[in-house]
C-alpha cells in the first residue's frame, strides 16, 4: 500500500495500488493502556490529580476492567503457605494462598467454605505446613486436598478467640488467668515451654472445674452461668486436642529451619496493601473492588505476564459469559463454577430484571 493523501481527522490513509482500496492504520495501544492503568491501581493516586481530572483516563481505560486475571497453577512445592480470606461485601469474599515471598493463588466465593477451600487449594501443589486462621470449611478441604500437610494455627487469631470472649479487662479471676494464659502463648518459642504452657493450661482446667460447670435455671432449662467463659475454654480445648497450637515447634517439622507461629506473613504483606489499595480508591463498585483484589494478587505472584500477554490470554466478561451460556445449555454448569468462582452468581452482577436476584 502506498500513502494516499489524509482523512478529515487528519489520519494518514493508504491505498492498495492492485485493488485501490483504502484504509487507515490504528495503532494498538492497549498494553500501554493497561501498563498505566495497573501503575495508577497499584499506587495511591487519585484520578483527580491526573491532567484533565482524570477524564480522560476513565475513558481510555474503562475497557480494562473487563478484563479477569485469573492465578497460574502452581507446581512448586512450597515448605510453608499461608492463607486467609479477605471479605468484601456481606456475599463475597476472596480467598488467598502466600508463600514466603509472592501470592501463590486467590479465589473468589460467597463465604468461606470447605468447596471454596478445595477449589483455591487444588490449583497449589500440597506445602509440608500450612498457617491459617482456623476459617470456616478449611480443615475438611485441607483433608481432601491437602492430606500431607501439617496445620498450624495463627497463635494470634487463637489468643483473639479468647479475648473474644472474655475482652481485654475480664472481671472475673477465672476469666482473668485464662486471659494471660493465651497472651502467654506469643512467648512460647520452644518444646519446654510449650510443656510448661500445657501444664498451666491443665492446672487452670482442674482448678476452675466447678465454677465452669455452674448452671442456672433460666427461661424453664438450666444454662450454662459462665457460658462465655467456657466457650474461651474450649476453642483452645480443640487446638490442643488437634495438634495445631504447637506445630511450629515439632522438631521433625523445624529440622530445615524456624516454622511461623502466626499468619503475619499474609496478613500484614497482603491484606493490609489490599486493604489500603481498597481505601485509595473508595467508591468502586464490588465487582471492580474484586477484580481489583485480583489485579493486585498477580501482579505479585511470582513471575507476572507483560501486558501484551496479559491481554492475550486473560478472560474478559464477555468470554466468561460465553462460557456460562454454553456449560449452562449443555447441562454441566455445577461441575465447572468451582473454575472461574464460586456462588458469587454472574447474573448478581449482570442482570436487567427490576426484581432482586439475590437470594440463593
Amino acid at each position: 500500500m502506498v500513502r494516499y493523501g489524509k482523512t478529515s481527522a487528519g489520519s494518514q490513509r493508504w491505498q492498495c495500488k492492485s485493488c485501490k482500496a483504502t484504509e487507515t492504520h490504528h495503532a494498538n495501544n492497549d498494553a500501554k493502556l493497561l501498563k498505566a492503568f495497573l501503575a495508577w491501581l497499584l499506587s495511591g493516586r487519585l484520578q483527580k490529580d491526573m491532567p484533565g481530572g482524570g477524564r480522560t483516563f476513565r475513558r481510555k481505560t474503562s475497557k480494562l476492567w473487563n478484563i479477569w486475571p485469573l492465578p497460574p497453577l502452581i507446581d512448586e512445592v512450597h515448605r510453608v503457605v499461608y492463607v486467609d480470606g479477605i471479605y468484601l461485601g456481606r456475599k463475597a469474599v476472596i480467598l488467598v494462598a502466600r508463600g514466603e515471598k509472592n501470592v501463590l493463588g486467590w479465589y473468589l466465593a460467597r463465604t468461606e467454605n470447605s468447596r471454596a477451600w478445595q477449589a483455591l487449594m487444588a490449583r497449589i501443589a500440597q506445602p509440608e505446613v500450612v498457617v491459617s486462621d482456623g476459617g470456616s470449611g478449611f480443615e475438611k478441604a485441607r483433608r481432601r486436598t491437602w492430606p500431607g500437610a501439617s496445620v498450624q494455627r495463627c497463635t494470634f487469631h487463637a489468643f483473639c478467640q479468647v479475648k473474644r470472649y472474655t475482652t481485654s479487662r475480664p472481671k472475673l479471676p477465672a476469666g482473668a488467668q485464662l486471659y494471660m494464659l493465651a497472651k502467654d502463648l506469643f512467648h512460647v518459642k520452644d518444646g519446654g515451654q510449650a510443656a510448661a504452657w500445657l501444664e498451666r493450661y491443665s492446672a487452670w482446667c482442674a482448678y476452675w472445674n466447678d465454677f465452669l460447670n455452674e448452671r442456672t435455671f433460666v427461661d424453664g432449662r438450666y444454662v450454662l452461668t459462665h457460658e462465655r467463659l467456657v466457650k474461651a475454654k474450649n476453642s483452645l480445648d480443640t487446638l490442643i486436642r488437634k495438634g495445631t497450637l504447637f506445630t511450629y515447634l515439632d522438631a521433625k517439622l523445624a529440622l530445615e529451619g524456624t516454622l511461623p507461629a502466626t499468619n503475619n506473613k499474609i496478613e500484614g504483606a497482603v491484606n493490609a496493601p489490599l486493604r489500603q489499595m481498597l481505601r485509595d480508591h473508595r467508591g468502586l463498585s464490588l465487582i471492580r473492588r474484586i477484580k481489583a483484589v485480583f489485579w493486585w494478587c498477580y501482579m505479585h505472584t511470582e513471575h507476572p505476564l507483560p501486558p501484551s500477554e496479559l491481554l492475550r490470554i486473560m478472560p474478559t466478561d464477555d468470554d466468561i459469559e460465553r462460557h456460562y451460556r454454553s456449560l449452562s445449555e449443555q447441562g454441566q454448569l455445577h461441575n465447572a463454577i468451582p473454575g472461574w468462582g464460586d456462588a458469587v452468581a454472574w447474573n448478581e452482577f449482570h442482570n436487567s430484571a427490576p426484581y432482586r436476584m439475590d437470594w440463593d
